[in-house]
């Protein structure tokens, strides 16, 4: 069984909570993940790249939603939303919605901000309201995590988060890390335990 990590990254801060979570991922027993992204947009809203990324991983095609047991998705934030290039890639899965594709399968998000209270929660709020349209199963991060209460950065009970200040320069700290890896780990056994059919009986 696979995970799909699918995110969007403008400086490399979002992309490196995608590694780590991925790596929660392969914790769990006989689960993999499988990152991708998505490319930018122009202010026309349409696609302004090639269609293979130059670097990092390849970009997402709904065949990834389909073959997925799981789905954690991430974004910076952008005016305490998730980003146009998300979104416009979402906005394309009216077919996979129709379907019942992603329905019963376990959802997560993550995200990142420049300042601390730069709208991390209300982001991943945004991106929970078309996982739950999909009729995916969200999961959180529970207190029983303890990096949640030491925490000085990222991190909330909704999702794994990252404080990367004003400049970019900060990396992400031992607790950030360890609630990304966390999220990860959780999603892939819940996705080990359910089949997607169960959530329809």
């Amino acid at each position: 069984m696979e995970i799909l990590v699918l995110y969007y990254s403008l400086h490399g801060h979002t992309a490196e909570m995608a590694r780590h979570i991925a790596r929660g991922v392969e914790e769990a027993d006989g689960v993999s993940a499988r990152v991708r992204t998505v490319p930018p947009v122009n202010t026309g809203m349409e696609r302004s790249s090639p269609p293979v990324p130059e670097t990092g991983p390849p970009y997402a095609r709904t065949q990834d939603l389909r073959e997925c047991g799981g789905l954690i998705l991430g974004s910076p934030t952008r005016f305490g939303n998730m980003s146009a290039a998300l979104k416009y890639f979402i906005d394309g899965t009216a077919a996979e919605w129709y379907s019942g594709t992603l329905e019963g399968k376990p959802a997560a998000v993550f995200t990142s901000s420049a300042s601390l209270h730069g709208g991390q929660e209300s982001t991943l709020l945004s991106m929970m309201i078309p996982l739950l349209h999909h009729g995916m199963v969200l999961v959180g991060l529970p207190y029983s995590e303890s990096a949640l209460n030491k925490t000085r950065g990222g991190g909330t009970p909704y999702g794994a988060s990252h404080f990367a200040s004003w400049e970019g320069e900060r990396e992400l700290d031992v607790h950030e890390i360890s609630l990304c890896r966390a999220l990860g780990k959780r999603v892939a056994r819940l996705a080990s335990q359910l089949s997607p059919g169960d959530m329809t009986k």
